[in-house]
This record gives structure tokens, C-alpha cells and sequence, in this order.
């Protein structure tokens, strides 16, 4: 394949598009509002899925050979392309929908990849040669909602289960507490106590809205208090009081990111070859070394037995968080339609491929049944 791929980067609150080019190159970036539900809170589900596949369908140029990757933000099985749900598109629906059958039905002409959003902020972000060591790789996006994708770099593999799915962690039962009391939040999917409802970026909103409540006293004293009260936006606000060492800010970051380090913790407990752990999206970028900076907080109140008192600085050294661009599913979207198109014999495939030493063409399917 010599000629560039459109890409699509499809969240709960914009679908990012541009040209990706074999080298590697993206070009062309736009952006525009998702269909979500929050969008058109009065549109049903299948409204929303259709506006969806029109956006992206009339968003292809009329080419011959055309090829298009998706970067999606859901549960979704990327060996058939069956979604299975999207809280930040679709609220509490989980009725698998055939993203690729729906595609292809409206633009036969077009050969469409589709894969994760976090698979494909992995792929780019495992691609970074300063990487090339590493045995496996722990990616995590914080943003409208949360996930984690694992990458065994040696056998070139994101290993999924029966049904296709890896790090579904934000649908994870968690625990939060802040001002010293149980927090209590319902996910974007309708169900109560997971890591998004507490941690994700509504869980952070709805948590502070919740501190407020509680203590309204030492909210209106604050510098978060007083940055949103002079009409500042949250996300804005939280980053500045945060810059400003705001007490109150910094208790209320502590108490969303714990359930993350809570999943981290286990993760890295359960599989020692994992030797980084990135943390991206839209929350980590917005409050960049704070967020970092509260999950280790986390981590060094309560660490992994013995290895934290024997490696004190062991949590230092694997977890990062990423600059914008530096996991980015544009074109970790090129990197997956590339590779398939490389190589269209080795699908369906069960798992991802990324070999380590070849930068150049860093993913390709695996044989069906390989890695299930």
C-alpha cells in the first residue's frame, strides 16, 4: 500500500480525522463534535450510530482503493468489528452493533480497519524506539471514559479474550472517598461503583460537585472555589488551583486518581513484566504532572509488598504520562490499516502484532486462533 489511509479518532466528545501516510506521517487534521448521547440527549441509540456511520462514511474521498482506519472509543471485538458498547457514545446500551457491516453497507469502495482507541494509542505509543526493550507495555487513557490495553513486546502481541476484549478496566467495581465519607457515583453504563463513575472526566466533575456539597465552607475559600465561581470552566479551573498548590483541589485529584492506582497496583502486581506504565488522554493531558504526581501519592501510601521497601523508586520508573501526540490514535489507527492491508491473508486474527524490530511496519495480524 503506497498511498495514505484516513484515519479517524472517535470519542465521546470529538471524532479527530487526517491523513496518515506509510511513513508515518499524519497530515490533514481536523476535528469536529461527536454524535453522542450528550450531544443529542433526545436522539435514541441507533439515531446516534446512524449520524455516526453517515460522518464518517461522507468523510472519505471518492477514490479508487480507498482505505480507512478507525480508531474507536468502545468495547469492541476489532477482529470482526462488532462494537459492543460505548458509554460516552451511547450511554447505558450494550447491544453489539456491526461498526464495520454498517460502514461497508453505505461505502462498499472502502476498505475499513477498525480497532480500539486505546489499542490504538498502544501501537503508536509501543512504537517509540525509546521502548524497544521493554518486555510489556501498560497503556491507560483517562478521559470521557477509561481503559487499559497490555502489549507483550517479545511475542508481538495484544493477547483478547473469547469475545475480542482486553482492559475493560473502567467498568471495574471500585471504591472512593472523599472528605471523609464514601463516595457514591453510577457509570455512564447505568451501573453503580466503577473506576469511570469515580475517576473518569464527568466522575472528576460529579465528584467535585460533591465536595462542594459536603464542605461548602473550605469549596468557597479554595482557589477551586473561587476559579470556578469567576466563571472559569472546571477542567480549567481544577489544572489552575492545582498550579496554585490549592489544598482543596489537590484533595479532591487524590481522591479520583486512588481507584486508578488501586487498578495499577493490581496489575502490575499480577504481571511483573510489565515495565511501563503510560497514562494518556484528555484528563491526564489537561492536568499533565499533577495527575502523576497523585497516582504516585497513591502508590508510595500503599505499595506493592516488600518490592515497594526493596525498590523504593520502582513506581517512579514505570509510571509515565504522555505529552498530547505521543499516543495518539490517529495514527495508531495508519499503523493498524497499514499492516492489515500489509498483510490481508492473516486475517480474521485474534490479536495484534507488533514487531518489535521493524519500527517501519509496526503491527500485522496475527493467524486466527493464535493468541485467543
Amino acid at each position: 500500500m503506497s498511498a495514505a489511509v484516513t484515519v479517524f479518532d472517535v470519542g465521546g466528545t470529538h471524532i479527530r480525522q487526517a491523513w496518515w501516510l506509510p511513513g508515518g506521517e499524519l497530515r490533514a487534521r481536523t476535528s469536529r463534535p461527536s454524535p453522542s448521547f450528550r450531544r443529542f440527549p433526545r436522539a435514541g441509540v441507533a439515531e446516534l450510530r446512524a449520524m455516526m456511520v453517515k460522518d464518517l462514511c461522507d468523510a472519505v474521498p471518492e477514490t479508487p482503493g480507498a482505505v480507512a482506519g478507525v480508531s474507536f472509543g468502545a468495547a469492541l471485538d476489532h477482529r470482526s468489528g462488532l462494537v459492543y458498547a460505548s458509554a460516552p457514545l451511547w450511554g447505558e446500551h450494550s447491544e453489539p452493533y456491526d461498526l464495520r457491516a454498517a460502514l461497508t453497507a453505505r461505502r462498499r469502495d472502502v476498505d475499513w480497519h477498525i480497532v480500539n482507541d486505546v489499542t490504538a494509542a498502544l501501537l503508536h505509543a509501543a512504537a517509540h524506539p525509546g521502548r524497544d526493550a521493554h518486555r510489556k507495555i501498560l497503556l491507560a487513557t483517562v478521559s470521557s471514559g477509561i481503559a487499559c490495553r497490555v502489549i507483550d513486546r517479545r511475542r508481538g502481541l495484544i493477547p483478547v479474550d473469547s469475545s475480542g476484549l482486553q482492559g475493560e478496566i473502567g467498568h471495574l467495581p471500585a471504591h472512593a472517598e472523599l472528605a471523609g465519607r464514601p463516595l457514591e457515583a453510577t457509570c455512564d453504563c447505568g451501573k453503580p461503583g466503577h473506576l469511570a463513575a469515580y475517576s473518569s472526566g464527568p466522575g472528576i466533575a460529579r465528584a467535585a460537585d460533591v465536595l462542594k456539597e459536603r464542605e461548602p465552607g473550605r469549596w468557597s475559600e479554595s482557589r477551586l472555589g473561587a476559579l470556578t465561581a469567576g466563571g472559569l470552566g472546571f477542567e480549567e479551573a481544577l489544572r489552575g488551583a492545582l498550579d496554585e498548590r490549592d489544598a482543596l483541589a489537590g484533595e479532591l485529584l487524590d481522591a479520583v486518581t486512588a481507584p486508578v492506582a488501586d487498578v495499577l497496583r493490581t496489575a502490575l502486581c499480577l504481571d511483573p513484566e510489565i515495565d511501563e506504565a503510560v497514562l494518556t488522554g484528555g484528563v491526564v493531558h489537561g492536568l499533565g504532572d499533577h495527575y502523576r504526581r497523585a497516582l504516585l501519592r497513591s502508590l508510595a501510601r500503599q505499595g506493592l509488598y516488600l518490592t515497594s521497601e526493596h525498590t523504593p523508586d520502582w513506581w517512579e520508573r514505570r509510571i509515565t504520562v504522555t505529552a498530547p501526540g505521543e499516543a495518539d490514535g490517529l495514527v495508531g489507527a495508519g499503523i493498524a490499516a497499514h499492516a492489515a492491508t500489509a498483510t490481508p491473508a492473516a486475517t480474521p486474527t485474534t490479536a495484534l502484532a507488533v514487531p518489535a524490530a521493524a519500527p517501519a511496519v509496526p503491527v500485522v495480524s496475527a493467524p486466527s486462533g493464535a493468541a485467543a
